[in-house]
């Protein structure tokens, strides 16, 4: 429902709200290239991120999670659902409207290189984003701002005069959080920004994007495949398989008491020295199957440890559970 300023009822209480998200890509073959089936690659995916709130979305590689951040900004073409920012669907924006809300809601991708033009210095790079949305009243004005970003994620003013390739790729991926900044969005998708990093580098960066959502109230969708450096960041988690959220809930919930098999499994896999800890779940078997040929009724069945028989037949949906949600038949309430 909405009201009639075109706004959604929630929308004081979360900056972001995805509702029924589906995105699914065409697979096409033989000469004429013929649709011959689809890749559901995010189904049915609904969340909502508070301002000044983390959620990260996990899951295993190709499980659509990075397809969710990208539908979110349109820059994948969802086949149906609503993206509330700022109590404005930008499912029903056009491409200039698309572009201003933009500027609002950033994203930080994986490999920082790809993501920055080898041809241009950091200066350039930084600013190419005011520019764009008028930022700043001259170059003077922006290369203050520019100096000023990199100070603030903890890199030398002064080398903004080089190129991308005479950095880390920590000091690369401080360079794209800065050039993300410098629009001053609300927001920032987060796409896998740290798996490509050294551990010691991981920790660094998930510092500064802390200590700059505590000083600025930025919100993240964290998207991450890996269950270990979730727990720090986060306030509440969303588990994805084979494009659908299987468990959501507060992180502190997740990770003390997890209610789906999948979760159990993921949590199990982190490495620990804690006798206590191996073996405190069963493990997830087998391979992920094909997102263009998902298993029948329940998704996760053919991995399952508890697989029952309602589950090769039924898809569950998601239960309400305390303190979240679970897509699992365990926890439907007994009657």
């Amino acid at each position: 429902m909405r009201t009639d300023t075109g706004r959604h009822p929630s929308d004081e209480a979360s900056l972001l709200r995805v509702e029924g998200l589906q995105t699914w890509f065409p697979i096409r073959r033989g000469l004429m290239r013929r649709t011959t089936g689809w890749v559901q690659a995010a189904t049915d995916i609904s969340f909502e991120i508070a301002p000044g709130r983390t959620l990260a979305l996990v899951g295993e590689s190709g499980c659509g999670k990075t397809t969710v951040g990208r539908s979110i900004l349109r820059l994948e073409a969802p086949q149906k659902g609503r993206v509330f920012f700022e109590g404005k669907d930008l499912m029903t924006l056009s491409r200039a409207e698309m572009r201003a809300a933009r500027q609002r809601i950033q994203i930080i991708f994986q490999d920082p290189m790809a993501s920055l033009d080898p041809r241009m210095r950091v200066r350039d790079q930084i600013a190419e984003g005011m520019k764009s949305f008028g930022i700043g009243a001259n170059d003077r004005e922006r290369d203050a701002r520019v100096a000023e970003l990199l100070e603030r994620v903890q890199l030398d003013p002064d080398t903004m005069e080089r190129y991308p390739h005479e950095f880390s790729g920590g000091q690369r991926q401080r360079i794209c959080i800065a050039r993300a900044l410098a629009v001053e969005p609300r927001m920032i998708v987060c796409d896998e920004s740290v798996s490509a990093l050294d551990v010691s580098i991981q920790a660094q960066i998930l510092n500064l994007l802390r200590d700059l959502q505590q000083d600025l109230g930025l919100s993240y969708l964290f998207i991450t495949h890996d269950l270990s450096v979730v727990r720090y960041l986060a306030h509440e988690v969303a588990v994805m398989y084979l494009g659908e959220i299987v468990e959501e809930g507060p992180t502190r919930r997740i990770f003390e008491s997890p209610a789906h098999p999948y979760t159990k499994g993921l949590l199990a896999a982190i490495p620990s020295i804690d006798p206590d800890h191996r073996g405190a779940a069963p493990p997830v078997l087998g391979d992920v199957p094909s997102p263009s040929d998902p298993p029948p009724g329940c998704h996760f069945h053919t991995r399952c440890p508890f697989v029952m028989d309602r589950c090769r037949k039924q898809a569950p949906p998601l239960f309400e559970i305390e303190g979240g949600r679970s897509r699992c038949f365990l926890s439907e309430s007994p009657a």
